[in-house]
């Protein structure tokens, strides 16, 4: 089962390299409306795009390891894009990350060792 889990760390970091870049799209946009100003901004908006692309890879992974591997491990696995997701948190946007919120990653973590062996 250990193929799995180069497979799991990709298909993790692109689910949340998708989030960040949707999080510095929503920056960017004008406030939602159906308004062609809207929808206009939304088309030329480069990190929407990009994380599109990141989730389109992500989905393509995503179908590739359901096919390969057990539901059973790889969805767990999946899991990891929170570890990802909250370093990113960190390194791109400042926020503070709690003691408590530490020791959830490490147990997402521990979980993701256990199920892949």
């Amino acid at each position: 089962m250990w193929k799995v889990i180069p497979l799991a760390l990709l298909q993790s970091v692109l689910l949340a390299s998708g989030q960040v870049f949707l999080k510095i799209a929503m920056a960017r946009m004008l406030p939602f409306g159906w308004t062609k100003a809207f929808w206009g901004s939304l088309l030329v908006n480069w990190p929407f795009a990009v994380c599109g692309l990141c989730f389109g890879a992500a989905s393509l992974l995503w179908m590739y390891m359901m096919k390969v591997f057990p539901l059973s491990v790889v969805y767990p696995l999946m899991s990891l894009s929170f570890v990802f997701g909250m370093i990113a948190a960190i390194c791109f946007f400042h926020e503070h990350v709690s003691l408590t919120q530490w020791l959830g990653l490490g147990l997402i973590i521990l979980g993701c060792i256990l199920i892949a062996k």
